[in-house]
């Protein structure tokens, strides 16, 4: 309660100093009005900047992104719902993002595309500013740093033939790009403040300004929201510092330090009967789930020459990863107990992250006859040492509470340390054929070291090594102005990480010789923008994943069987994604679009075997992979007229599978079966005033429908998860 009287104080504070900041500017309304009057040719190119989906320069700062798939959002200024992060929304205009509702609106996009495993990103190289945030890529890549929307200026993709540059993931690259302080300013302030269903109330604040070479930028986010469903409250904040000092127009240093902290209480999984009778409903009101995570980074950029360009980044992710749950499937309730009068003892996990990251990157430009080409050389290094302490009994109370009554029953080390050099050379053919081969080669090793209670200690350590070479080659035809093929060929890899070599319990082993997941993305496409009516981006994919991990029955010499957790087969996705977007009306102060962002995929096992039960493995050859949509479609109508933008979208996923094993009958408690097909309207849109004010608002779910997006198979729990139900929001946002 104390905690949301001040965030209260905050919000009401930040309110009242607006107004007065409001009624101080009143005199300067009329000049800022004459101003929008005399430059709406600027107005128009913003309309156009940020109502369709841009994209990246063939050579973006130390990157080589010809003959890539990518895509830029424009973000700071779009109609949407930042405060609570609706990832549709967000990632409405790229074909085959699957989001993950799991978190709670407005703390952390789960999200991945192609078919990849969306649960927490942990597909994606995923980075803000360039630098890296997935918590410990080797042994927990999950990105638990929850940025606040509201700090976004654009969010950058490169699909999986960026796995070379960026870092092996079969995913690509994600990087969520802040915004900075302004270069015409000593000093500048921005309140962005929301309101909405269920509790919601966000405040961000943020101050930046340029004096002389000396840049600085700051900002504090505060949000509470009590949550769609029964007993589902959220508190989060973040912060950000970063200072830069431009020695001289060849020489930039760059220091930021971003935290971010929530805490979700966990409302428990459904069963399928359960979520048609009352989908808000709750199973669990004493389970909570809290990442804390501090990154602090220097960049050093430094032009060495005209043509040479070296960017230098020393980073690292600090924090904890902590839940105390009441564990069970959602048909075990969670009661007094009529013996003692008091609730079953809960149990405690502890991750601690302790990753250390150095990433340098030279781009030299050179010449051959009449044709520039690129070559990107560089290397990463990774010292991950995380700590993970799980099973301990925690207390029989209500509250979140930390304090273990007894040791942890796994109390883990697990150390990666990896050296990986690549290198990118993009060669002109001719003035509009291109080609960008490169390696990449990644060694080191993890090792595992603790205390399991169930298994004898020798039992427990194993020791992982990465010796991972990849090669690749992508292509770039340019057709004529505004039209390109493109396409390419990489490999990738995703490392065996800590969850699939600890042993569940004592009739479980894992492989001492577990091979990471490798294999190759492929991708060729068409991209065409077609002044300012026509973008359109056809594409074809094939993702091939293989040596995925797994378990399968074993039985010793006619006596002895246990649960081994190994490779179990491999995996290929294909499919076909398509943007586009026409423009039938533009003008100096109207703009209509229709566009449409579509995937068809189809994900299935090749050559596997997965254990069903006690006793038997059973062969899942051309099984569909879980969570892998044949269909999903985003649909949407824009209009903007002067400083109104309003869209209406469709959101169609169709139906998916929860195991290996493609059950369509759902479990009595809920854990598998069909994921149903779903369709979400939404309509939102904003409102400027003047050059300083913003009015967001918009209903997500106008039909209110009652869907869910997957059944997890471990964290938060096996079940359904509802998603949110019809929502309102307001945002009022002021710069100074």
């Amino acid at each position: 309660m104390k905690t949301d009287s001040i965030h209260m104080k905050l919000f009401l504070h930040t309110f009242l100093l607006l107004s007065s900041l409001y009624l101080q500017a009143q005199t300067e309304i009329i000049t800022d009005t004459i101003k929008d009057q005399m430059l709406d040719e600027v107005t128009i190119r913003s309309y156009r900047q940020h109502l369709k989906v841009l994209g990246l320069p063939d050579v973006h700062k130390t990157f080589l992104v010809a003959g890539k798939k990518n895509e830029v959002i424009q973000v700071s200024d779009l109609p949407l719902n930042l405060a609570e992060k609706t990832g549709r929304q967000l990632f409405a205009k790229i074909p085959g993002a699957f989001i993950y509702d799991m978190d709670g609106s407005g703390n952390q996009v789960n999200v991945s595309t192609r078919g990849l495993d969306p649960h927490r990103g942990w597909e994606f190289n995923v980075r803000q500013n360039g630098i890296i945030t997935n918590s410990d890529m080797y042994g927990y890549p999950a990105s638990h740093y929850n940025v606040p929307m509201e700090a976004i200026d654009r969010v950058e993709l490169v699909r999986g033939t960026a796995s070379l540059q960026y870092g092996a993931q079969f995913g690509g690259m994600i990087n969520y790009v802040t915004k900075k302080a302004p270069k015409d300013k000593n000093f500048s302030f921005e309140s962005i403040n929301t309101t909405g269903s269920f509790g919601l109330m966000a405040s961000y604040n943020a101050i930046g300004g340029t004096i002389g070479k000396f840049s600085y930028y700051a900002f504090h986010h505060v949000r509470n929201s009590d949550g769609y469903r029964d007993q589902s409250r959220s508190v989060s904040d973040a912060q950000q510092l970063s200072l830069n000092y431009a020695f001289s127009d060849k020489l930039n240093l760059t220091f930021d330090l971003s935290r971010s902290y929530y805490r979700f209480q966990l409302p428990g999984p459904l069963t399928d009967s359960m979520f048609r009778a009352d989908p808000r409903q709750n199973t669990r009101s004493r389970s909570f789930y809290s990442p804390e995570i501090l990154i602090p980074s220097i960049s050093l950029d430094w032009k060495i020459s005209e043509n040479t360009q070296l960017n230098w980044v020393v980073s690292g992710i600090f924090g904890t990863r902590s839940s105390i749950l009441f564990e069970g499937l959602a048909n075990r309730p969670d009661t007094i107990q009529a013996s003692t009068l008091r609730y079953l003892p809960r149990v405690i996990d502890i991750d601690k992250f302790n990753s250390k990251t150095s990433e340098l990157r030279l781009l030299h430009r050179y010449r051959t006859g009449p044709f520039k080409h690129y070559l990107v050389t560089g290397f990463r290094w990774f010292d991950n040492d995380m700590s993970r302490r799980q099973q301990a009994p925690g207390s029989t109370g209500t509250d979140y509470d930390l304090k273990p009554t007894g040791p942890f029953r796994r109390d883990l080390m697990y150390r990666s340390n990896t050296l990986a050099f690549f290198a990118e050379n993009t060669i002109f053919l001719t003035s509009a054929f291109s080609i960008s081969p490169g390696l990449r080669y990644e060694f080191g090793q993890s090792k595992l070291t603790g205390q399991i209670v169930y298994l004898e200690d020798q039992n427990v350590p194993n020791k992982i090594r990465h010796n991972l070479p990849a090669f690749g080659i992508s292509g770039q035809y340019v057709l004529s102005q505004g039209i390109k093929l493109y396409g390419g060929i990489s490999q990738a890899h995703r490392p065996v990480i800590l969850k699939d070599i600890i042993p569940a319990s004592v009739l479980e082993r894992a492989d001492q010789d577990l091979k990471n997941a490798t294999g190759y993305v492929s991708e060729l496409g068409l991209n065409a923008r077609v002044a300012d009516w026509l973008r359109a981006d056809l594409s074809t994919f094939l993702i091939r994943y293989n040596d995925r991990l797994g378990n399968l029955f074993i039985r010793e010499n006619d006596s002895v069987a246990y649960t081994f957790k190994t490779n179990i087969g491999d995996s290929r996705t294909r499919g076909i994604e398509l943007y586009l977007e026409i423009t039938p009306l533009y003008n100096s102060k109207s703009l209509f679009s229709l566009y449409s962002s579509t995937s068809l995929m189809k994900g299935e096992y090749l050559n596997a075997n997965v254990r069903v039960s006690s006793s038997e493995n059973r062969n899942i050859d051309r099984n569909e992979l879980e969570s892998v949509p044949r269909w999903i479609s985003r649909n949407g109508a824009q209009f903007a007229y002067k400083n109104l933008n309003c869209t209406l979208q469709y959101s169609y996923v169709s139906e998916t599978y929860a195991d290996a094993l493609n059950t369509k009958v759902p479990s009595p408690d809920g854990s598998i079966g069909l994921v149903p097909a779903y369709g979400i309207w939404d309509l939102y849109g904003s409102l400027r005033f003047g050059t300083r004010y913003m009015i967001r608002a918009g209903v997500n779910n106008l039909s209110d429908e009652s869907y869910f997006t997957k059944r997890p198979l471990f964290y938060p729990g096996p079940g359904i998860w509802p998603s949110d139900g019809r929502s309102f929001y307001l945002s009022f946002g002021a710069k100074f």
